[in-house]
């Protein structure tokens, strides 16, 4: 049978290689809008690893459509750092396009020198915390004439397609919405004259591009907001964009102030993927399916079940330049999967920071973090099997390092098992199969089940030591706290433990509201329970809804600064914090716990003494460092670097970044 994922296709009179699309993404790597080398280095890298077509962008049409972080396209002194990254794309076996977009509202006056973004309507933004001001009709004509402009600067500089984004709540999909559009003129009240101003931008462009010329746009198959435009009558745009001559349609999903997750480890594998075969049953030209496609097996699965004609497979391309080369060869248990945590990719834009990512230390570090191969070998000797250990060997080993990690348990993996535990962050997991299987093919010897000491220090006699020997959690010290029902979340997140029916977690960090979560959600319906008692209508939709979401355990968390989450990403922080709320947890913020009884907890909030009641207590006050073998090694002589929780606690991010450079360091 031959594989869907690599039958060619056409957008227009395009022809491209396969159905793998990388869609553009936010990078942060220009400077004054000028395309970076950094940028062009990690698309050359993307279009290596065999992406059929990729996306850049977004790039701007006017200077009140971006950041000076984005890709310039609104004036002709752009064009030549465009055609290198053109170049170097099309050098490495891809077709590419540009996104163009106009952020409208979703604009900071921050980057407009003070000036005020503009939009269909002063309607504030909850993204920005600004009101942008009313563009006025010849402001309009003026921005879609900008939009042609800059798509012909795409297509002198050497792309392949030129792509808009009409969703997301940036300008076009802004006009489209009842929400933001409130407009009295031809450009609002009906959804004629809402769709107006996308629909004669993309007459403007097609006619400035020509018609043989690829034009995609991308658009939101639901905006996921109240008083929003609505799943049914964007099917209504995509059939009028297709009209005014559009070739090929993305379909996105949500607003940036939507409350609904979208990238997020949470979100199942193309659970959207729906929209895009909803609208492909309503038009005649090729669509891509996006959102969470982080695998060749879910990504033939839309294809063959014809949900879409290609797939967007963004996030994934950062954590694995190599995923198309690896599906193709039928290589793909070797794929690094991502894992949507959000920190490095969609974290760093907040930060304006170029983006990383937790699972690739190379991402946007192309040409930097090379593996050099080394004349002379060192017996490289790393302690601790997790993630930055993990990520050290590998390093080291790819640099030609004679290299031996010794792990004290039998798996692999180390804390990436804890947090993969929680309902909805099973990624993690696959990301320690994923490194467990790339150690397994490496030339690291590991040996397991082993405790490394001084006298096995003095045996082995290591040209360099990585000590990635993790930490331990913290015991308060309080009393009661070594009481036979107090337990560590490390222990509630391993299944080592199980709790009762009424649980208190002291501890509103990451740790404790991941363990709160997994408790309170295992007192609910679970999603084939769920399934089962919807499609045999067993109860009404309501019902079922109360069932998923309300525990049958009482889950109290208490937190002693006014805060739950703090060491969440932004990306992530919201929706954990939304799910405290829908699952019936109750927060206790301010709170300095005084003592745990027998049946239960007694702290002080505020001025007030109380004690919650308790059949279980749960301990999520932190990590201790374990690096107890690093003055060992200062003894003996031995040049010694700790990575990870070893060296601070801290994230998956900076455990595996730190492994990485250890490793590559050496």
């Amino acid at each position: 049978m031959r594989d869907p994922l690599f039958q060619p296709w056409q957008i227009g009179q395009l022809t491209i290689k396969n159905r793998i699309f990388m869609p553009a993404m936010h990078l942060n790597m220009c400077k004054n809008f000028v395309v970076s080398d950094q940028l062009v280095e990690f698309y050359r890298a993307r279009a290596a690893g065999g992406a059929g077509l990729i996306s850049v962008g977004y790039a701007t049409v006017d200077e009140f459509s971006g950041t000076p972080l984005n890709i310039g396209a609104h004036d002709d002194g752009f064009i030549p750092g465009l055609s290198t990254l053109a170049t170097a794309m099309h050098e490495e076996g891809a077709l590419c396009a540009v996104q163009l977009n106009h952020a409208g509202r979703y604009n900071a006056s921050f980057f407009l020198g003070g000036q005020q973004p503009v939009a269909p309507s002063p309607v504030p933004s909850r993204l920005t915390r600004e009101t942008p001001r009313e563009l006025t009709a010849e402001e309009i004509e003026t921005t879609i004439t900008r939009f042609a402009d800059a798509a012909g600067r795409v297509r002198e500089a050497g792309f392949d397609v030129v792509e808009i984004l009409a969703g997301t709540g940036y300008l076009i999909s802004a006009f489209l919405s009842p929400f933001t559009n409130q407009r009295e003129d031809e450009y609002g009240g009906s959804l004629e004259n809402r769709m107006r101003f996308g629909i004669e931008v993309m007459r403007a462009v097609k006619k400035r591009i020509g018609h043989d010329f690829p034009l995609m746009v991308r658009i939101n198959g639901n905006d996921f907001m109240p008083g929003g435009i609505g799943a049914d009558d964007l099917k209504t745009f995509a059939v009028a964009l297709t009209e005014a001559g559009v070739d090929a349609l993305c379909i996105n999903v949500g607003w940036h102030e939507a409350q609904v997750p979208q990238i997020v480890t949470k979100v199942p594998r193309g659970v959207f993927a729906y929209m895009a075969r909803e609208i492909r049953e309503r038009v005649n030209v090729p669509v891509i399916a996006s959102h969470r496609i982080n695998d060749p097996a879910a990504a033939r699965h839309l294809l063959a079940l014809g949900y879409c004609d290609a797939v967007a497979v963004g996030r994934a391309l950062i954590t694995d330049p190599e995923f198309p080369n690896k599906a193709a060869r039928g290589a793909d248990d070797s794929i690094i999967h991502c894992v949507a945590c959000g920190q490095g990719c969609f974290d760093h834009i907040f930060k304006m920071k170029p983006i990383e990512c937790v699972c690739n230390p190379r991402a946007s570090h192309e040409k930097k973090r090379v593996a050099v191969q080394v004349d002379v070998p060192k017996k490289v000797m790393v302690v601790g099997g997790g993630i930055a250990g993990m990520a050290a060997a590998l390093a080291a080993a790819e640099r030609g390092h004679s290299v031996q990690l010794f792990e004290k348990s039998m798996r692999l993996g180390g804390q990436l098992h804890l947090a993969g535990s929680p309902p909805g962050r099973g990624e993690f997991l696959v990301f320690a199969n994923d490194m467990t299987r790339l150690i397994g093919e490496s030339d690291v010897v590991v040996t397991m089940n082993s405790v490394v000491d001084k006298a096995m220090l003095e045996k082995e006699q290591p040209d360099e030591l990585i000590l990635a020997t993790g930490g331990t959690p913290i015991a308060p010290v309080i009393p009661g706290v070594d009481l036979p029902h107090v337990v560590q979340a490390w222990d509630i997140l391993s299944g080592r433990r199980q709790a009762g029916r009424r649980v208190v977690v002291i501890g509103g960090g990451a740790v404790g509201v991941e363990t709160a979560l997994m408790l309170a959600e295992e007192g609910t319906l679970t999603g084939e329970e769920l399934k089962f008692l919807l499609v045999n209508q067993v109860e009404d939709p309501e019902k079922l809804y109360r069932l998923a979401t309300t525990s049958a355990r009482e889950v109290v968390m208490v937190e002693m600064i006014d805060a739950l989450g703090a060491n969440f990403g932004k990306s992530t922080r919201w929706s954990m914090l939304q799910d405290v709320g829908r699952y019936g947890i109750t927060p206790v913020m301010n709170a300095r716990v005084m003592s745990i009884t027998e049946t239960g907890v007694r702290m002080m909030v505020g001025n007030e003494n109380t004690e919650i009641q308790a059949d279980t207590v749960v301990l999520a006050v932190g990590t201790r460092s374990e690096n107890s073998l690093k003055s060992v090694a200062d003894q003996l002589g031995i040049s010694c670097t700790v990575v990870g929780d070893a060296r601070e606690p801290g994230t998956v991010f900076e455990a595996n970044h730190q492994g990485f450079l250890a490793g590559n360091g050496c």
